[in-house]
């Protein structure tokens, strides 16, 4: 990686190139981060461990960092934090550099990244439509390429929506997993801290150096993968591709060895409407009420009035109404996690949102549109849940995303899922010593391989025993003439693991195509010729498997 200076000045040069003003809303001068980042790098250079020296932070300005004012969004609101909160500690302490506070809609109330004095904060790949909030500037500038990691918060899903819309990765941890200290609160019952980046194990790391020490996630039984994803009448009112998008996700994780079930997601849609149509929302008239009433009085300009109208319309709700919500919500929870509970699904897959408006059609009904695109993230949280949202594809040239919920704590499981969504495994063929049970089958394991299906070879191989240890079988194309059928296993395994066997992969042994008996070609392992010179033909045994078992 290039050093953390070199890194900066790429940074700030893309900051110009972008002309995106709108991202930020105290963005460091330039010469401080310089300044900085020579520090981190003499600190690696005299072998200080900084496992994410070089890496560029942005931080949502409802989160403190030492120094600058935390904002919220509106600079009425604005103080000058002495301290990092934790999320930001935590990351600047594993070598990251913060490159400024990013633009929100304030105080974290909106999913559409428009509700903010400082502009609204437009779509990195199409500037006409909203970025998605309410952590915009986070999302755009982790997608535009300025920042390799940004923190977001998360209530309804400000973690989520922007990820999607700007074609980027959003994890959403187990409410309290990381701390929410030094956080503007929006609902602190449900407010999390939440990490963006354009990978899923850019994510995943980033994320770890910020939690606390979790619980261990709950127990699963062995097999496959359980997803259960949404009956097609919930995607109905989809923008055109959004369906045939989502169904192509599915088929994905089905291609992945993932089983796949089909369930009624009507308790989460309803409990989704109750986290701003019902009592829920006097959370925020708590967290910030009282000065948005001061601020009404005496600077009305320093309030988004979108925002002001919901604070201040939650001030009146009656505590008689909160309590009904809460039986109600306690009952479609037990729903929700019923229906997940008898397809023994480890996490439900879901279009992470509803559509990509424009800013004009946000501007011309911004309660009905923030409403819809939280359909499939507000109850989240409610629930008690963790989310993972990932990147799955394009629709008319525009990002596609899809996120997995599931129980808490099992925010490292999620991402283990999407892995198959947004770095395919590909396929091997085996027919040695890796095979079920053989001595170097637990190579596969360790990688994360999974047995995908049995088959044989076309039959233009013969089998040869090497003179290896551990004993291991030669495979060489001879045509259809002299070929014979070899028993063969397929596993799945991720990209990276399969780059890793490549590289500890011994002589005589190569990898290189081979062709199963219904044509398909995949990589598997074969010999240099040499090899073979003194090798047993052990052809008509068309298994080593039989051959290793024979007296």
């Amino acid at each position: 990686m290039p050093s953390t200076v070199t890194r900066v000045r790429t940074a700030y040069a893309r900051i110009a190139e972008t002309d995106r003003p709108e991202i930020w809303i105290d963005l460091r001068p330039q010469a401080d981060a310089e300044a900085e980042a020579a520090a981190l790098d003499a600190r690696v250079a005299a072998g200080e461990h900084l496992p994410l020296a070089g890496h560029l932070l942005a931080v949502k300005g409802n989160i403190d960092v030492a120094g600058l004012p935390t904002t919220a969004g509106c600079p009425a609101y604005a103080y000058t934090p002495t301290a990092d909160a934790p999320a930001v500690a935590r990351l600047r302490a594993a070598g990251a550099l913060v490159l400024g506070t990013t633009n929100l809609d304030q105080f974290a109330t909106g999913l559409v990244g428009t509700r903010s004095p400082y502009g609204a904060v437009r779509n990195a790949h199409d500037p006409a439509r909203v970025s998605g909030g309410s952590s915009a500037g986070s999302a755009v500038a982790v997608a535009l390429g300025i920042a390799d990691l940004a923190l977001g918060t998360d209530t309804a899903g400000s973690g989520r929506v922007p990820a999607a819309l700007n074609g980027i990765v959003g994890l959403k941890p187990t409410y309290g997993v990381v701390p929410t200290e030094g956080v503007v609160p929006a609902c602190a019952s449900l407010d999390c801290v939440t990490v963006f980046a354009r990978t899923l194990p850019e994510a995943e790391r980033a994320l770890s150096f910020m939690s606390d020490p979790a619980p261990a996630a709950p127990a699963r039984t062995p097999g496959p993968w359980r997803v259960a994803i949404p009956h097609a009448h919930h995607l109905e009112d989809l923008p055109p591709g959004w369906a045939a998008a989502f169904e192509e996700a599915t088929r994905e994780l089905r291609r992945s060895g993932a089983e796949l079930h089909r369930i009624d997601i009507a308790p989460f849609v309803d409990a989704a409407a109750m986290l701003y149509e019902g009592a829920f929302v006097a959370e925020r008239y708590t967290a910030v009420g009282s000065f948005i009433d001061k601020a009404t009085e005496t600077d009305p300009a320093t309030l988004d009035p979108t925002v002001a109208g919901i604070i201040r319309g939650a001030r009146d709700i009656p505590a008689h109404a909160l309590f009904a919500d809460q039986a109600r919500l306690a009952h479609l929870r037990t729903t929700a996690l019923a229906r997940l509970a008898e397809v023994d699904a480890d996490a439900l897959l879901l279009p992470t949102t509803t559509a990509h408006p424009t800013l004009a059609e946000v501007a011309a009904d911004p309660l009905g549109i923030n409403a819809r695109l939280g359909r499939f993230t507000n109850s989240t949280n409610l629930f008690g849940l963790c989310a993972a949202a990932v990147p799955a594809g394009t629709v008319n040239g525009l990002p596609f995303g899809v996120m997995l919920i599931g129980a808490a704590h099992t925010d490292t499981r999620l991402p283990r899922i999407a892995q198959a969504l947004t770095d395919p495994p590909t396929r091997i063929a085996v027919f040695g010593a890796h095979l079920t049970g053989m001595p170097l089958n637990g190579e596969l394991l360790a990688l994360g391989a999974e047995l995908d299906r049995t088959t044989t070879t076309a039959a233009v191989y013969r089998l040869h025993a090497l003179d290896t240890v551990p004993p291991k079988p030669g495979l060489v194309h001879v045509g259809a003439e002299s070929g014979a059928e070899i028993d063969t296993e397929v596993w799945r395994i991720p990209a990276a693991g399969l780059g890793h066997l490549l590289t500890a992969l011994p002589r005589p042994m190569t990898l290189g195509r081979v062709t199963l008996k219904d044509g398909t070609e995949l990589p598997g392992f074969l010999c240099e010729p040499e090899a073979l010179t003194k090798a047993k033909d052990i052809t008509p045994y068309a298994s080593w498997r039989r051959y290793m078992e024979a007296p």
